[in-house]
């Protein structure tokens, strides 16, 4: 109960705040909740989990709960992974601990013009099969996390990635998904998938990724399954 109440209160403080948060190298990086992305990833970002190679995995890795409970939420998550696969041939979707990331990078299906961040009509139909299949699995949290390559200057890309992770978020949100559910990310070059010696791995690293968790919610409701096993 104490640690629920911590987790809790963590969100508040971070909705009130709604600023940028510092990560482990020294870095800015941009970081947007506003009244948004529900206890468990308001939490997690907050406490600054995810730092590192991949910070959208790293966040999903801080919202493990384990035990059987734990178990259950993973057999959920298979199957939503296995429909978004079926879905998103070409995105890349990845079962992470107790939950998923799905990576859009430029040959992906959200693609964006040179410095632009305007989704086109062939993006959001990708983000349309994405969220037909999130809406079959509501109760969850989701965080939405924006990436460039090292192109330009850091200030600039920093910016553009927000707008880009931005304009995912709203369209997430149009198409029925919670935005109390919604946290967003953004980090600029700070985070490479691939080299940015080269054009393939520069397209790589101009990516949004969709983490998605289980919420407070599904966790009791996973608990209370498990307790009567």
């Amino acid at each position: 109960m104490k640690s629920k109440i911590l987790t809790i209160a963590i969100a508040a403080l971070l909705i009130a705040s709604c600023g940028t948060i510092q990560n482990t190298s020294g870095q800015t990086k941009g970081t947007a909740i506003g009244a948004a992305g529900g206890a468990i990833l308001g939490a997690i970002i907050g406490n600054n989990v995810g730092d590192g190679d991949n910070q959208t995995e790293g966040v999903i890795a801080g919202a493990v709960i384990g035990g059987i409970a734990g178990n259950i939420i993973g057999r959920r998550m298979d199957k939503q992974a296995e429909e978004m696969r079926a879905n998103l041939p070409g995105a890349n979707v990845e079962r992470v601990g107790e939950g998923i990331v799905v990576t859009f990078d430029e040959g992906s299906g959200v693609k964006f013009a040179t410095a632009q961040f305007t989704l086109n009509e062939s993006s959001k139909m990708t983000l349309n099969k994405l969220t037909d299949v999130m809406l079959q699995y509501p109760g969850e949290e989701v965080i939405v996390a924006g990436h460039t390559d090292s192109q330009g200057d850091e200030a600039s890309n920093l910016e553009l990635s927000r707008k880009r992770a931005s304009s995912v978020r709203d369209y997430l949100i149009a198409r029925n998904i919670a935005s109390s559910r919604i946290a967003m990310t953004y980090s600029g070059e700070s985070q490479p998938k691939a080299t940015n010696d080269t054009a393939a791995g520069r397209a790589q690293n101009r990516r949004v990724e969709i983490g998605i968790v289980a919420s407070e919610e599904m966790r009791k409701q996973a608990e209370m399954e498990a307790n009567k096993q």
